[in-house]
């Protein structure tokens, strides 16, 4: 798929747009999970609490003085800097009254110390680090045990163990979406594929006319490509009606005119006179030129024929083998090299009459050699339009640059010794023209004068 289509277009914006929704969903199932964890952990903690105040005020005296308390439910609050603390201290000058054996002697920040305030049920949470740089998860709550001395009691957990729940969870969560979302670009390639291949189809259908394959688009399509379909074939059938009135038209006109002068030119010539003499010469000029445009009107009906092919190699073949017959008193040699497999857009018909002014004419003008060389012109892509390129070389005296330019004007002869109307190169210029390439004449390899004819292949 190319930077520009319609599929890489899509397939990147589905792509996109499933990357980011992946993105966004894992981000918000990695929040939720979060939550989840840090919810499960503080209601632990939250018990642990519950069952140290018990235990305090179970043990506690009128002198205000506390035992420690035999077990709270969590043996890791036994072992030293296991990451798992609890602290008693007394808010009025904020003494240490009791601490867990975990600590062993250091201090544990609380929640209020760095301005964390207390949630709607009193408690306050926070993630502190704690003695042994361990990231701890805090709960905190004053309570006073004798209605005159408030107390902070604090219970804090070893973090780690959320974090590793989280990212566990992050971890797995990202694999499986990833997973997904390659899934997901795989079914959009194939999706887009699948959904375009009907456009696809239709354009090999449209290669099969312009191949001549075919004359119409064959085939059931979608409902919505259905109406561009009926379309294009009204176009193809308008297109070859219109070719067979002009051509039909052409005609006509041939026959309507081409009486009538001959009767006018036979008049005249078996008369005398200088005024006899005169329409002679004139009527056989009207003829030159009645021929002239009407073989340019029949060019210009041809090259709208949608799907007319010929092969080139053949009709060179058979134009190489006439010019040899014709000049065979001059002993003229003509070879031929032409790439294999050359198929040229257009009538066969203009083809031949291209070639076989420009073989005839390098022919004449020729020492005893002439080359005609077909190839395809320049290193196209497979999607851009191709074009072939037919020179002609001969090695007669050639033409100057100036005289080459003048060659091109219709009835211009350069020798009037050789014979000829000067209408060849113009009628060949023309049909270039018409078929969308180019003709030209530039100086042969081999000594004498080059004509390039550039027409549309397929």
């Amino acid at each position: 798929m190319q930077g520009s289509s319609l599929a890489l277009r899509l397939f990147v914006l589905a792509a996109i747009w499933s990357a980011l929704s992946l993105a966004a969903a894992g981000l918000v199932l990695i929040s939720v999970y979060r939550t989840s964890v840090e919810r499960g952990f503080d209601e632990r903690l939250g018990v642990y609490l519950k069952t140290l105040v018990g235990a305090i005020a179970a043990q506690s005296d009128n002198a205000g003085s506390f035992r420690e308390p035999d077990n709270i439910g969590e043996p890791r609050f036994e072992l030293p800097l296991s990451g798992w603390y609890w602290v008693v201290r007394r808010v009025s000058d904020h003494k240490v009254m009791l601490t867990s054996n975990s600590l062993v002697g250091d201090v544990l920040v609380l929640p209020s110390d760095v301005g964390v305030a207390p949630g709607p049920d009193k408690i306050a949470k926070a993630y502190i680090q704690g003695p042994d740089r361990q990231d701890l998860r805090v709960i905190e709550r004053e309570i006073s045990f004798d209605d005159v001395t408030a107390y902070k009691l604090a219970v804090a957990g070893d973090a780690g163990d959320v974090n590793e729940d989280i990212n566990v969870f992050s971890t797995r969560t990202a694999l499986i979406l990833a997973l997904v979302g390659f899934g997901l670009v795989i079914t959009t390639y194939f999706q887009v594929r699948l959904g375009l291949f009907p456009i696809e189809r239709m354009r090999r259908a449209l290669f099969a006319i312009r191949a001549g394959e075919a004359e119409r688009l064959e085939g059931t399509f979608p409902s919505e490509i259905t109406p561009l379909a009926q379309e294009l074939n009204a176009l193809i059938e308008s297109n070859r009606e219109t070719m067979e009135r002009a051509r039909t038209h052409v005609g006509n006109l041939a026959h309507a005119l081409k009486t009538p002068l001959s009767v006018i030119t036979n008049e005249a010539r078996s008369a005398d006179g200088p005024f006899a003499s005169r329409i002679a010469e004139q009527s056989a000029l009207m003829r030159e030129y009645i021929d002239t445009h009407l073989e340019r009107a029949r060019m210009a009906a041809q090259r709208r024929v949608i799907g007319a092919v010929t092969e080139v190699e053949p009709v060179i073949d058979r134009l190489a083998r006439a010019m040899r017959k014709i000049h065979e008193r001059k002993g003229v040699v003509v070879d031929v090299e032409v790439q294999p497999g050359l198929r040229f857009r257009g009538e066969r018909q203009d083809l031949e009459e291209a070639l076989g002014n420009l073989m005839d004419n390098a022919a004449k003008w020729s020492g005893g050699h002439v080359v005609v060389t077909a190839r395809i012109e320049g290193q196209q892509k497979s999607d851009e339009r191709r074009f072939l390129s037919i020179c002609v070389d001969d090695d007669g005296p050639g033409l100057a640059p100036e005289e080459r330019s003048q060659a091109l004007k219709r009835g211009q002869r350069l020798d009037e010794t050789v014979p000829g109307t000067g209408l060849g190169l113009a009628i060949v210029a023309d049909l270039a023209k018409l078929y969308g390439g180019r003709f030209q004449l530039l100086e042969a390899p081999i000594g004498g004068l080059r004509a390039e004819l550039v027409l549309p292949a397929l």
